[in-house]
């Protein structure tokens, strides 16, 4: 039997309709999950590719034709829930091109409502949920040995009779520097080819690294069953080692960590800045991190050791409805790390979400007003979406299946109305809040003083600004006129 297995990254919208614009300056990370899972493949002794479909500009059908020719006897798709619709129609396609191939799924969608994704999709094989790698060496030598798979943990599969059965929980592994480095090198063209999001880095290429798994924290909207609610870290060493053999063999110049709580242990962020400074890499770098995890002395070791960027996690200036969404730091408190993360140097982000259940026209006046007194460089909001996995989407639908709204939870489209405020009426404070910023001058500010330090932005801005002018005289043109 063929040893070979493609991992594929479904095409999905990152960008609502009528904002195709914003493709040219958004994210095209890739999707780490995947080169951790072709890494151990290829430790185990199979031979695996990736494809990106987003990335690579591949629809469903393309990315079929460009599998079908490789004849893998494994496909692994890791699914988002926005990409589910996509990720059927290529397992769709490659039963039919190739019957005898095994199609597996993983993903936060499987975590978070694996059984009814199953038993919607025949497709789909066999499910991995929760984290992978252990797991899909064991799912493997299943298939390769004498098919019997009911005791592998952490697995939905279909019996001899095609009843859907689940397993216990799968493994977790507790030392993530046992895990072989992401398979950077199977990425066509990388890093050059993955820029993230415009102007979150100085300067490329760039990189993405997680160093850590698992929330202990609550937040109402956020889903952790993949990775749990327990904290496990890469070794400050490891960090090391990673950002090393980015910046040597692929010539990385910044590093965007991904992790949820990549300050969770502040001596653990300390020792890592510490072997950036002493062994003087020269990357720099920038981080997620939570209003309560930082301090003038760390934020001052991590200027020190390179770091650009924070961004925090603020979602509103409404302190009742940062209670509503589980968040247990308070506006105040929000100010003050922003403050704090200014003064060392370091360029501050700000997440915002609107329309979270409990929104209304006084709690968006409050986010307004707390946005105008902060020390921000860069505001980002997101349209609330209740993803499947989080308590806030058992709160507003129970068990049931909301496959219509699938291909929407993107960030970008509301897809919840509350009765106290339609979307119509969300949207334009969405645009409103834009305005609320970016009305201080800080897009001129930012693209004056990025683009000549920062040339890396510019062709990318010079696209999105073309296809933004084409897109709105194309709509003036179709408008009638009276």
């Amino acid at each position: 039997m063929s040893k070979s297995i493609v991992f594929i990254s479904p095409p999905y919208s990152q960008v609502a309709p009528g904002y195709e614009w914003v493709r040219h300056i958004s994210d095209k990370s890739p999707s780490l999950g995947l080169l951790y899972l072709a890494a151990q493949a290829r430790e185990d002794g199979y031979d695996p590719t990736i494809i990106e479909s987003e990335i690579q500009c591949l629809d469903a059908a393309q990315t079929v034709e460009v599998v079908a020719a490789l004849q893998p006897a494994y496909v692994g798709i890791t699914l988002f829930t926005i990409g589910v619709w996509n990720a059927v129609e290529i397992a769709r396609g490659l039963k039919r091109a190739l019957p005898e191939t095994k199609i597996l799924v993983g993903g936060p969608h499987i975590s978070s409502m694996g059984m009814e994704t199953m038993s919607r999709f025949p497709e789909f094989d066999l499910a991995v949920v929760g984290e992978g790698e252990r797991t899909l060496s064991r799912v493997l030598s299943g298939y390769r040995a004498d098919g019997e798979l009911g005791r592998i943990p952490g697995i939905i599969y279909r019996d001899a009779e095609g009843r859907l059965r689940r397993t216990a929980a799968g493994p977790i592994e507790k030392s993530l520097d046992r895990l072989p480095l992401p398979a950077w090198d199977l990425l066509p063209g990388f890093p050059h080819a993955y820029p993230a999001t415009i102007y979150d880095f100085p300067q490329g290429p760039v990189a993405t690294l997680a160093t850590s798994r698992g929330c202990p924290f609550h937040c109402r909207f956020c889903d952790t069953s993949t990775f749990g609610n327990r904290v496990r870290s890469y070794s400050p060493a490891k960090v090391f080692e990673m950002m090393e053999h980015l910046k040597v063999h692929y010539g990385v110049r910044h590093i965007l960590f991904v992790d949820d709580l990549f300050l969770a242990n502040r001596k653990r962020a300390a020792n890592i800045c510490t072997l950036l400074i002493e062994h003087r890499l020269g990357l720099t770098w920038s981080c997620l991190s939570r209003v309560d995890s930082v301090h003038p002395d760390l934020l001052r070791l991590m200027k020190q050791a390179g770091c650009w960027e924070i961004a925090f996690g603020l979602e509103s200036g409404s302190d009742e409805l940062l209670r509503r969404m589980g968040k247990s730091a308070e506006t105040e408190k929000a100010r003050q790390a922003l403050n704090w993360t200014a003064k060392a140097g370091i360029r501050t982000k700000g997440l915002f979400m609107l329309g979270y259940p409990g929104e209304s026209e006084d709690t968006i006046a409050q986010t307004k007003s707390f946005i105008r007194r902060l020390p921000l460089d860069v505001m980002f909001l997101t349209k609330f979406t209740p993803y499947p996995g989080s308590p806030v989407y058992l709160d507003l639908y129970g068990t049931r299946i909301r496959e219509d709204h699938w291909n929407k939870m993107n960030g970008m489209s509301f897809v919840w109305e509350s009765e106290s405020l339609s979307m119509e009426v969300l949207d334009r404070h969405y645009q409103e809040l834009f305005i609320t910023f970016y009305r201080r001058l800080v897009i001129l500010r930012v693209l004056i003083s990025m683009s000549w330090r920062y040339p890396d932005h510019v062709f990318r801005l010079m696209r999105f600004g073309r296809e933004w002018l084409v897109t709105k005289l194309r709509a003036s043109w179709r408008s009638p006129k009276f």
